[in-house]
């Protein structure tokens, strides 16, 4: 009897328990997976592997409240193609329009890289442009589709623009052998050069390296911060990166610089010194030369990695900076083997910018396979980023940005 006593007891012990935990599994599972400032997309990844909330024996950060952006859907009077408006409100502790620059994100892709760049976009706007609203310009040698503009449209709080890249920028020019380039890239295929054999990559580069800022969607802005699809943004901006290099100066910045394959631009120092060489007038006295010169006066193949750049579009546009792109793309170096835009962008900079108006964003994480920029020490406290996975810590045989960081100011 006392047995069967025990046994009722533990049942109705236990019945009470699943009870109360099933009146308050829902509370636990809200609160295990509540994201404050957080707008939720069910499609998208995990944006981060820190809640906001979470401090490590630091100060808390805290972050303006996010915008609120409201999308209503209608028709054009064809009853085709749906319009998008978009209604955004600015908390009050939020930037306002007139603290903000002339700004604008640009990001070359095409369609079928929609979900890799809704996850870069998703994080970018956590970490930092959901308190700014900053608008994008997307390109592509191919018309988006539909559903590409609705879902990019969800995912960002600032205003976007799509456009199609003109065929004149993303064509052979008429003086280039496209006989001898068809050649040049079957050999650089067979010898196993990244990107040897494609064609496609080199009108790519050619793009960003002289034409990305002449799109007509780019002539209303003056300052430009470059993404590719894929890539990671690990630690919270909080502050404006324009308005830092807009007050401070600062004409181009940058996260990671390493040093370039040989073998992808044999001719690409030869065809820039004959440049420097006919155009004396334009080269500042006082550059950046140093940075990417050897003892030797050749190049030691340091440039800053392109896919992160936030510029000031009015270097790019200057006549010295056009001339320079100019005689580049009249040598067929782009095309008769494999410039890279990053060398390019590089060079330039290093010939008509100073040390002091460049600038290394060592407090943005930033990821583009296989390469990280991490911040260190406090810094590192806002990511989730190991700090000593930074290209320059990890890898400093490869990396530029040391030697960099001890050129003097000038």
């Amino acid at each position: 009897m006392l047995n069967i006593k025990w046994r009722l007891v533990a049942i109705v012990v236990s019945g009470v328990l699943l009870v109360h935990f099933l009146l308050l599994s829902p509370y636990i599972d809200s609160q295990l997976n509540r994201r404050p400032g957080l707008a939720d997309d069910a499609n998208g990844p995990p944006l981060s592997l820190k809640d906001d909330n979470e401090t490590e024996k630091g100060p808390k950060i805290t972050h303006p409240p996010a915008v609120t952006v409201t999308v209503t859907t209608s028709f054009n009077t064809n009853g085709t193609a749906p319009e998008y408006v978009k209604e955004t409100s600015l908390s009050d502790d939020a930037p306002q329009p007139s603290e903000r620059a002339n700004a604008a994100f640009v990001i070359l892709t095409r369609n079928k890289e929609l979900n890799s760049l809704r996850e870069t976009l998703a994080q970018l706007e956590d970490r930092f442009n959901r308190r700014y609203n900053y608008p994008y310009v997307f390109v592509n040698n191919e018309p988006f589709s539909d559903e590409f503009k609705e879902r990019i449209r969800n995912v960002v709080s600032g205003e976007c623009h799509f456009g199609l890249i003109p065929n004149e920028h993303w064509s052979y020019p008429d003086y280039i052998d496209q006989t001898r380039a068809a050649e040049a890239r079957k050999k650089m295929s067979e010898q196993k050069i990244i990107y040897g054999g494609s064609e496609s990559y080199r009108h790519m580069c050619r793009y960003e390296s002289g034409f990305f800022y002449r799109h007509p969607l780019m002539d209303q802005f003056k300052w430009y911060w470059r993404v590719e699809p894929g890539v990671k943004f690990a630690c919270d901006i909080d502050y404006d990166p324009f308005m830092f290099m807009q007050e401070n100066g600062k004409k181009y910045g940058f996260t990671i610089s390493l040093k370039e394959y040989p073998k992808t631009i044999p001719t690409l120092w030869d065809v820039t010194t004959e440049f420097m060489a006919k155009n004396k007038d334009m080269i500042p006295e006082k550059n950046l030369m140093d940075f990417v010169t050897n003892g030797k006066g050749g190049y030691n193949m340091c440039h800053f990695w392109s896919n992160f750049e936030i510029g000031d579009l009015d270097f790019l546009r200057s006549e010295q900076y056009s001339a320079y792109f100019d005689y580049l793309d009249r040598a067929g170096g782009f095309f008769y083997e494999r410039w890279g835009d990053a060398p390019v962008h590089s060079l330039g900079v290093a010939m008509f910018l100073k040390k002091d108006e460049v600038h290394w964003f060592d407090d943005i994480g930033y990821f583009h396979g296989p390469l990280w920029n991490c911040p260190k020490g406090e810094a590192n406290k806002k990511c989730w980023c190991p700090e000593e996975e930074s290209i320059e810590t990890k890898n400093k045989r490869w990396s530029c940005t040391l030697d960099f960081m001890k050129l003097p100011n000038a």
